[in-house]
């Protein structure tokens, strides 16, 4: 017997010159959240076809949330970053332009160094993803143990006289 994905989709189209990702916002399991981070994202999956209007995305959700799944929009397009947030219910996605309570920062350096040290939950999910603007791909981490902390860590190795686009969700009063 086949094997059975339950999931949903949604579809966004991209105007020339600009590349949007959308990650999804999951919350840790309140009995982690002493040791871990609150909250953790995850990229969705996409495909892409080419129109007269631009790109056509699609976005795949994997075992959606009944309530729903929160997002982050991210839209790269020459020398800026739009951040929006997004809900995803039923097979209908709402965007809101509404401020969303995410950290970014622009890492810059004119040497190679790497941005390191961030946390992974038990299930190797983090908090902070680090994406080159130019591209939008994420800069994967290398994994360690910390055996001073007992933890999974990760660091990325950033190339010099590039920018990158770092972002981590927080609670609102944080």
């Amino acid at each position: 017997m086949a094997e059975r994905v339950v999931g949903k989709h949604f579809s966004i189209t991209d105007p020339q010159g600009v590349n949007t990702v959308i990650y999804r916002v999951i919350r840790t399991s309140k009995e982690l959240t002493e040791k871990y981070p609150k909250y953790t994202v995850e990229r969705l999956v996409s495909t892409e076809e080419l129109n007269n209007a631009g790109k056509k995305k699609t976005f795949f959700v994997d075992f959606p949330k009944p309530e729903g799944e929160d997002l982050v929009i991210l839209s790269f397009g020459k020398n800026r970053v739009v951040v929006n947030k997004g809900k995803l219910t039923d097979s209908r996605l709402r965007i809101s332009k509404a401020p969303l309570p995410v950290q970014f920062n622009t890492l810059y350096s004119e040497f190679p160094t790497e941005f390191k040290n961030f946390k992974y939950t038990p299930n190797l999910q983090r908090q902070i993803t680090i994406i080159d603007p130019e591209t939008a791909e994420e800069v994967k981490p290398s994994l360690y143990f910390d055996q001073a902390t007992n933890e999974v860590k990760g660091k990325c190795k950033l190339k010099p006289y590039k920018s990158y686009f770092s972002f981590e969700i927080k609670d609102k009063n944080n």
